[in-house]
């Protein structure tokens, strides 16, 4: 089974995690994609709490065939590693063939990636090309030029109107309906 290993921040997911999942399964000829939430960010990112953000990706992705929200980082030992994670995945799968995604903006931080070597033997990374960030790795830019950072800010700004309008048109419907049942984001 050919299988994508989606993972990131998720803090919160917005418009180019749904199009990078349905560009992986209706282009990339995956099986599945399963999307991993990190557990605990390896850099001590601050996030959002794990199972707010699990529940999100299940509502901006899981709705998708092909798509699988995996928790499988709330099990294993912190920080999350990536490698960590595929190694526990192909024990778990020995079936399985992984490709790691990553967007082509994350390209300038796998030197700081734990074995990142190891990481690209067990699951060749597969990078999907972002706008504003070129990198000849990657094919043509599918993603549009947005981040969870820039989500963050507007969600902190929700009450102004064109900050509204924009988290309109970035973040899916009822991920935003979640945000605001829960007082997420709150700045």
């Amino acid at each position: 089974m050919r299988v994508a290993l989606y993972g990131g921040s998720f803090d919160p997911p917005h418009v180019a995690h749904v199009m990078a999942a349905t560009y992986l399964i209706s282009v990339g000829g995956f099986d599945r994609v399963l999307v991993v939430p990190v557990f605990s960010h390896p850099f001590a990112k601050a996030l959002a709490p794990y199972e707010r953000r699990l529940r999100l990706c299940e509502l901006a992705l899981g709705w998708m065939p092909g798509v699988e929200i995996s928790a499988v980082e709330r099990s294993l030992e912190t920080p999350s590693l990536t490698l960590r994670t595929l190694q526990h995945l192909q024990t778990a799968h020995p079936d399985w063939q992984m490709r790691l995604v990553v967007g082509s903006d994350v390209l300038a931080e796998t030197g700081k990636w734990h074995a990142f070597d190891e990481v690209r033997a067990l699951a060749p990374p597969l990078v999907l090309g972002r706008v504003g960030h070129p990198h000849p790795a990657a094919g043509p830019e599918v993603l549009p030029q947005v981040s969870g950072t820039e989500v963050r800010d507007l969600l902190a700004r929700r009450a102004e109107p064109e900050a509204a309008a924009r988290l309109g048109a970035l973040v899916p419907s009822q991920v935003l309906e979640y945000i605001e049942q829960h007082a997420m984001y709150r700045g």
